[in-house]
């Protein structure tokens, strides 16, 4: 009797623990890449929200990190492919006091903790770029230290939003921390565009300025030709919803955009040029989908879309990740004995 063929082996899925999960950017990106949410955690009520909203099968863990322990997000019989987290930036930012270890917002050690405790086979994290600063050279040390205890092999890299599509600069410091049978399989991604080539603001925004019949729309479009300065999201001591200080201003204003304040709504016909922006369109600068929806008054709602990692920047490094993780899984399965 003819034995059927015998199925190959599969890698399990690859699951995902994100840490500060804000408004959901990390996650959109991750999800695309190929990863399972098993947990989101989120503080923030309306970023939970947010969360809720827009992938209502996330499970959404509203919590701070630092009362978490294992046991609050492993799941039963599930290996965790990926630790994820988007811990405060105000800590290290260059417009904040830079306190590092002494700010009582510095979720690293709490991070660094949980992947101690869960054991996961990466750990990604990202943050402004101040951490990358001399003056944190220690700091980052510590990090890596830590991490190479665990098992890790691991990496800092200052990644551009705008080299992977996204209409704005935004650096990001972004760390990664792999088990070493992956290692080989790594590579950080490659950038797809660039501050010449990645869609400038008109682009992305004339759809949205042109939607309530504002007649200058094409106008303002042909003139905002280029990429967005970073998107500030502020801090909760200090400022309402605009886009940043003065420095951050001036650029705006040169492509036609009013910084001093956020809109309700796109512009109506007789709005006069410079125009504002609305908590919408900024999302899109985000890289953000049309329809992906923030939860919340406007400064709040600003505030999740500024502090946002954004999704197709996340994804580029997830899918790095996801198939170093899925080729490691793959040799593994394949050169385990067969019963």
């Amino acid at each position: 009797m003819t034995q059927p063929a015998e199925e190959p082996l599969r890698p399990p899925r690859l699951t995902c623990v994100e840490l500060c999960a804000g408004a959901g950017g990390q996650a959109l990106g991750l999800e695309r890449a190929g990863f399972t949410h098993t947990t989101l955690v989120e503080l923030d009520t309306d970023a939970v929200s947010t969360l809720h909203l827009n992938r209502p099968h996330w499970n959404v863990l509203p919590a701070d990190v630092r009362s978490l322990g294992a046991s609050d997000l492993r799941i039963k019989g599930q290996e965790i492919a990926l630790l994820a987290a988007g811990v405060p930036c105000p800590p290290f930012s260059l417009a904040g006091r830079q306190l590092g270890a002494a700010d009582e917002r510095d979720l690293f050690p709490a991070v660094l903790s949980l992947a101690s405790a869960l054991q996961p086979e990466a750990v990604m994290v990202e943050n402004v770029k101040g951490i990358l600063q001399a003056k944190f050279a220690s700091y980052r040390a510590a990090i890596l230290q830590e991490l190479s205890a665990q098992g890790y092999w691991t990496s800092w890299r200052l990644l551009q939003a705008c080299d992977y599509g996204v209409p704005q600069l935004r650096p990001r410091a972004v760390l990664v921390a792999i088990r070493p049978e992956a290692v080989s399989r790594f590579r950080w991604p490659v950038p797809t565009a660039g501050p010449e080539t990645a869609p400038s603001v008109g682009r992305v925004l004339y759809e949205s300025m042109a939607s309530a019949g504002w007649e200058l729309a094409r106008q303002w479009a042909d003139g905002a030709s280029r990429i967005a300065p970073t998107l500030c999201g502020g801090s909760r001591k200090h400022g309402g919803a605009d886009l940043g200080p003065s420095r951050a201003r001036r650029a705006w204003a040169h492509l036609g955009v009013n910084g001093s304040s956020v809109a309700d709504e796109p512009p109506s016909p007789g709005t006069p040029l410079p125009v504002r922006l609305t908590v919408a369109q900024m999302a899109l600068l985000q890289g953000f989908p049309a329809d992906w929806t923030f939860s919340g008054r406007k400064t709040s709602a600003y505030r999740q879309v500024g502090n946002a990692f954004p999704p197709p920047v996340a994804e580029a490094v997830g899918r790095s990740l996801a198939y170093a993780l899925t080729q490691a899984r793959t040799s593994l399965t394949a050169s385990a004995p067969h019963a």
